[in-house]
């Protein structure tokens, strides 16, 4: 059975699904740009596209993604709108508290974002400590899956932003917020202090994009959607395991 989408779901089908174990699945993303080719909400849009393939085959309840996140070296861009790395955690906390009273059984925290990483472990910390079951996700497997499916290559090993994987799955999910017109090709120079001291990305990339986007198609945006949600199978499946939960098999 699919998933219990809460934007299409009333309160009486969470009250009967919750008379047995329940799962549900929270796609984090923020607002952020993405280039000129792609809108500020890719990352909850993407994030909401996989969550929904991990949760469906689970018959969990698929919340809304989490529109806004830790998007601070994007903030130089018009557009971006960052929350703090203690806001978002406290924000992903109080949903999981929520919740865990109403009888959700474990929660399955789905990242679109990298700078949303941090606040994320640290929230699903709280709420394990809280009694919560929790498992953290970014997209399992994905470097492996740009390696088979993409025609470019990447600007930095393992960063994809704007580029041929993300305008592919936006090309899969909302292919009427693609400006492919618009896409064009960008290779940064990163300097030599990226990733060891905080960094606004526009510092050294004035159009935002990090690779080729033009490569793009629906068809890769899929496989990758695809890849991502078979790449995660098996860790929700020991997760549940472990914590003795028995739902639909993934």
């Amino acid at each position: 059975m699919p998933a219990l989408d809460f934007a299409f779901t009333p309160w009486t089908d969470v009250e009967a699904r919750l008379t047995r174990p329940t799962v549900a699945v929270l796609p984090l993303g923020a607002v952020e740009q993405h280039g000129a080719h792609l809108p500020l909400t890719v990352d909850a849009d993407l994030a909401l596209g996989v969550a929904r393939a991990i949760a469906d085959p689970l018959d969990a309840l698929l919340l809304p993604a989490m529109p806004y996140g830790d998007a601070w070296n994007n903030a130089a861009y018009p557009g971006t709108l960052s929350l703090s790395p203690a806001t978002l955690r406290a924000a992903i906390t109080d949903i999981g508290k929520g919740l865990q009273e109403m009888g959700v059984s474990s929660l399955i925290l789905l990242n679109g974002h990298f700078g949303n990483h941090e606040p994320m472990l640290l929230a699903a910390r709280d709420l394990a400590g809280g009694g919560l079951p929790c498992l953290h996700l970014d997209y399992p497997g994905l470097a492996e899956l740009a390696e088979k499916h993409c025609d470019s290559t990447p600007a930095a090993p393992h960063f994809y932003h704007a580029d041929e994987v993300e305008t592919s799955m936006m090309l899969a999910l909302r292919p009427d917020a693609v400006r492919i017109a618009d896409a064009a090709p960008s290779y940064p120079t990163f300097p030599a202090t990226f990733g060891a001291e905080p960094m606004q990305l526009r510092s050294f990339n004035p159009s935002g994009v990090f690779g080729d986007p033009r490569p793009a198609t629906a068809n890769k945006g899929r496989a990758f959607i695809e890849g991502i949600a078979a790449n995660a199978a098996p860790i929700i499946a020991a997760f549940l395991h472990r914590h003795g939960i028995a739902v639909i098999e993934p």
